[in-house]
This record gives structure tokens, sequence and C-alpha cells, in this order.
């Protein structure tokens, strides 16, 4: 069992007052950053703690009561976060749904947590509302962050209209709220988070000021204030708790700056507009960036890609002998440093050449991965947790890494392992439990462990290791236990896969549905002439269901025969999470690719072959069989 380290309490009774604190000690610094009329425009912190103060007025003069609940049905934007601390400093509880959920999605939570105020967006948002209107008969006030004509049924105000800007926060105004933030305390809830989860009904989360200021505090103390408070660009949902933990309570507690990007499709050009120090990511974002940068080397001349493979190798060692051995890198440092101005610089330029580090979460980061991220000089700091842990209980860094871990404890978390593997967790940052559900509360807690439903183990210097899911943990026909994650992310390695789903429960082998990385397959389709119509006839070609043949065969060629892909179909799309196949970070929800999917994945165990003749077919076709 791993012991509880010592640790340093946050100097603050809550966010809010954090941000009060912090909108005096860093006035003039840049605070947010956000898109408008196609330039970023920045509000300082005082500007900015100004416009949490009118929202906050706005919402008492609107009828919100002390622990209210109320809703943001939004993408990561300025408005998201002056919303939030508003409703904080009004002592209200924010409950945030994803931008993605539909209205039905969106419905439930809001009756769940009997809100009657809904933060929105845009009109987007609204019109799922709207839909679902008679779903949601109890709320009252609609306020958007942008402006539009609503339906007289649903009123809609504008933030602007609820903060009324046009009428400056008076002395007394402000003497109020501030002594509204003066009463909270450490134990007060912050939110109630509804997890999206890869399987059952949503549950809310209830978070304390505590849980999520410790969380912070601890992100800011092992990654260092220096780092915290330089520039990072929020992508990631804010509805889940690791942007709003890491990328945006840790960075305003550290004086830093938070620039949104326009959407998750502009991630990369708005990179290179606000050349970020820190970013939060999860591994989807690794995984294009390490797959472009090997396609772009495979198009180099001979000379240059034996340059770029060359300084990879040397990259490997120098990360090896200073980060994980901790020992003088000598001749070998030198070699990195001229390859480092030679090929790796040119890489994180692409970046904005400001980029320090990533952390990373949600989901496991394939090792390989990890390491060139660390090799090109963008470490990526990886970590562990859930939504009912604030988020982080473990994480890497520079003075402790080891690749394929998700680091050691944070903070004071304490860790045992189940007798059947699971990772227990005790420690500050740990929920209250879940909201009107006492049972499932109860079901979560084991002699006052918090049980996290992930197999891990620990090895003797305290770094912990997540092999998988409890729940898909593969039992197959044979009895071997297979954990289906290691061997998806090794698959997503090949330049041709895209992403991976291992089916095999109580089955007698395993089977893959695989998507395609599309620019190598039309680079693939356009070198061997095929002619298509579409990706679904690209896909459907003999050549590339044989070219899919060879790359599962050689990926099977070094794993135990219990291992190995027998079967599998190569879909014409990715999952997503407007398929409903993807949690917002990523994750895959293999219920619903099973669901989605049953008929070709049930096929594949229609023809019991020894699978020794492969036999390609189209996605519609049949069944692909690999050694």
């Amino acid at each position: 069992m791993m012991k509880k380290a010592d640790t340093e309490s946050p100097p603050y009774r809550s966010i809010p007052q954090m941000l009060q604190i912090n909108a005096e000690k860093y006035a003039e610094q840049p605070a947010i950053s956000f898109k408008k009329g196609g330039a970023y425009m920045t509000l300082n912190y005082q500007q900015f703690y100004t416009r949490v103060l009118m929202a906050a007025r706005g919402l008492r003069k609107a009828g919100m009561q002390p622990c209210d609940n109320v809703a943001i049905f939004s993408e990561n934007r300025a408005g998201w976060v002056i919303a939030d601390l508003g409703i904080q400093s009004a002592l209200g509880i924010s409950v945030p749904i994803y931008a993605t959920n539909t209205g039905v999605q969106a419905a439930y939570v809001i009756n769940h947590c009997s809100a009657k105020i809904v933060f929105v967006s845009d009109r987007l948002q609204y019109e799922k509302l709207l839909a679902v209107r008679d779903q949601i008969p109890q709320v009252e006030l609609v306020v958007s962050f942008e402006r539009f004509l609503g339906e007289r049924h649903l009123p809609v105000y504008t933030l602007y209209q609820l903060s009324e800007i046009s009428y400056p926060i008076k002395d007394d105004e402000k003497q109020q709220i501030q002594e509204l933030v003066a009463s909270i305390t450490p134990d007060d809830l912050i939110t109630i988070i509804y997890t999206s989860g890869t399987t059952g009904q949503s549950k809310g989360v209830m978070l304390t000021q505590n849980n999520m200021m410790i969380n912070a505090w601890d992100g800011i103390q092992l990654a260092g204030e220096d780092n915290m408070g330089g520039t990072f660009l929020s992508f990631l949902p804010l509805s889940h708790v690791l942007e709003r933990t890491a990328g945006y309570h840790s960075v305003l507690m550290g004086g830093g700056h938070i620039a949104f990007a326009e959407d998750v499709n502009k991630v990369v050009e708005n990179i290179v507009e606000v050349k970020p120090t820190g970013m939060i990511s999860v591994p989807r974002l690794f995984e294009k960036i390490y797959s472009r940068i090997y396609e772009s080397a495979h198009l180099l001349s001979p000379l240059k890609r034996q340059m770029f493979h060359q300084a990879i190798e040397v990259g490997r060692k120098y990360i090896h002998l200073k980060y994980i051995k901790h020992q003088p890198t000598g001749l070998l440092g030198l070699k990195y440093k001229i390859y480092d101005r030679l090929v790796f610089r040119k890489i994180r330029n692409r970046f904005g050449g400001n980029l320090k580090f990533f952390i990373c979460g949600g989901a496991p980061l394939d090792k390989t991965i990890n390491e060139f991220m660390w090799i090109i000089g963008i470490p990526v700091f990886e970590g562990y947790g859930l939504t009912e842990t604030s988020p982080a209980v473990t994480l890497n860094s520079l003075q402790e890494n080891r690749f394929g871990s998700v680091g050691k404890a944070l903070g004071d978390a304490e860790f045992k392992l189940a007798e059947d593997g699971e990772l227990l967790i005790k420690g500050s940052v740990v929920m209250r439990g879940y909201y009107r559900d006492e049972e499932a509360t109860a079901a979560a807690f084991e002699d006052g462990w918090f049980k996290t439903g992930d197999i891990a183990r620990i090895d003797d210097e305290g770094y912990v290791y997540i092999i998988d899911r409890k729940k898909e943990i593969i039992v197959t026909a044979g009895g071997k236990n297979i954990a289906p994650q290691p061997l998806e992310n090794s698959l997503k390695l090949d330049k041709y896969i895209s992403q991976a789903y291992i089916h095999g429960d109580r089955k007698p082998y395993l089977v893959a549905l695989l998507t395609p990385n599309l620019e190598r397959l039309i680079e693939f389709g356009h070198s061997h002439q095929i002619d298509y119509l579409g990706v679904d006839d690209l896909v459907a070609n003999h050549l590339v269901q044989q070219l899919f043949v060879e790359r599962i065969e050689q990926f099977n060629k070094d794993l135990p025969a219990y291992e190995t892909i027998k079967k599998f179909v190569v879909l014409p799309r990715e999952f997503s999470t407007e398929g409903g196949e993807l949690t917002p970070t990523m994750k895959l929800k293999r219920k619903v690719i099973y669901a989605t999917y049953k008929d070709k994945i049930e096929q594949l165990y229609l023809h019991n072959g020894n699978g020794q003749s492969a036999q390609p077919q189209s996605e519609n076709g049949g069944t692909n069989e690999a050694n």
C-alpha cells in the first residue's frame, strides 16, 4: 500500500477567493483570451474579475438562491469561465453539460439537478433545449453567450444583459459579493459533474471547493509555478474535470493566461497564433502528431530521412539517460543538442515554438508516442484520475518519470490494490458522493476506499501502471484474461490504422474493428492506381483489404496466440463523439460500438476456420482473416 506524502495546503478557502486575491496580485497581466472578429482579444485579471462580479450580480438579481444548481451547456469559451465563477461567487453550484450532448441528454442533467437557470453558448445549444422544452418545465431563464432572438415559451437573454455590462459594478455591490465569497467554506460544493461514462446512465459527481483546490494546488507544486504561469491553449471540454482543474483552475491559481481555441478543428492553427507554453490534452492529439510527423519524414529525401531516424535514436538514449536514470549525458548530450538544432527545433516551431510541456490524461497514452514527444523536446506528463477524484491522483514529472506508467501519487493520495488488482484510493481529492444516489455512492466505496474500476500494478518505486478497465478485461472462452487497451494502442501505431476496437469476451478468439488513416490510405490508393468513388469504395478494394491482412499479420507476429487478432473488419469512417462511439475525452464506448456493429462483429465468429489463409472482403461483405 502506498502511503500519503507530506503536502502543503493551498492558501485559499475557495476558487472564487483565489480569483479575488489574484485579481489584485496579477491585476494588469493577461487572464483570458478569446477569438473575436478574426483576432484574439484579452482581458487582464482585473477586467476578468470585474466581469465575474457583474455575472454574480446579475444572477442574484435574476433570483438565483444560495446552493442553487445552475447548468452550463457550452463549448469552451470566455463566457464559460465567467459564468462558472459568477455562479460560485453568488453561492451557486455549477453543473456543466457537454456541448456535444443532445437535447434529451441535456434535459436529463437539467432535471436531475433541478436547474432553473441554464447558460448556453449559442443558438445551436438553445435550439436543443427548445426541442425538449416540455421536458424541462422548471427552467425559468436561459442565458446565452451570443446574441439571437429566442422563442416566447423559452426566453433567452445574453450574458451581457444579465451582467448589465453598461453599468459599472458599484462599491457596495462589489462588497456584498465579496462577503458572499468570504462565506464559502472548503467543504461547500463547487460543482456537480455528470460523468459521460463508457457504460450506463450518467451519475452526478459532487465535488467540493477543497477537492478541486487541492488538486489544482498539488499540480502547481509538481509542475512548478513558473510553468503554470505561462499561456495555456484550452481546447478540451471544460465540462470535463481534467481541463477544468488543470487547464483552468491551476492556470489562474498560478497567475497564468488561458487562451481559448476556436474549436477542436482549429487547434493546430490556434497553437501557431497563441504560441502557448503549456497545454492539457488527451492521447488522440499526440497520436495525430506522431502520425503526421512520421508521414512528413516519409516524404523526405533519403539523406534527410536517415538523419531524422538517427536523431530519434540519439534522442531516445538521451532522454532515458537524463530523465530516467538521472545520469550525466556527456557526449550523448552534445549529439542531442546538434540534432535538436537540426531536426527537433523545426518540429517544435510548428507548434508555436514556446511549448514546454503537455499534461495528458483521460485515456492511456502509448509508451512509444510518449517517448517520441519527450525526444522532440515537448515532454508529456502523463497522469491518472477520474471525475470522482477531481481528477488527478498520479502524475509524472521532469523529476520523476517512467514511460508506460501514469506516475507517482500526487498530493496526499493513498493507494492499495484489491485482491483482483483493482486500484483503490483515499485522499483529499475523492468526491463527496453521487448526487441524489446514495446506493451508487455506497457501491463506489469499500471500507472508506474509493473503487476506481481500473486494474493496476504498482512497482517498487511507487509508479502506478494502469492495465485496463476492470469491466473491460476480456476473458476468452479458453479462460485467458486479456486487456484490450494495450493491444488497441499498439494497433494505432501502424501508419495505416487510425483507431481500433478489440472484441472477444467469452469468445474463442479476438477480432477487431479498424478505422483507416485516410491520408495514408489515399496515398496508397494513388500509388497503386486504384480507381474508387469514395472512402467506402476504397476500403472495399481487394488491394486495400490485402494490405490490412498483411499489417495484422505483422502485428500478430510477436504476440502469444491467444492475444492475436484472428479476424477483422475495416470501417470506412472513424469512431466519433458525434456518432456516440467516443466519450468527450476520446475513450471508446464499448457497449455503443458493439451495439452499432454487432452484426459485423458476430459475423466474424460464424466461420471458425483456423485463419491460416487470408480472405480479404469489404466491410459489407464478410471477414478478413490473419495468422
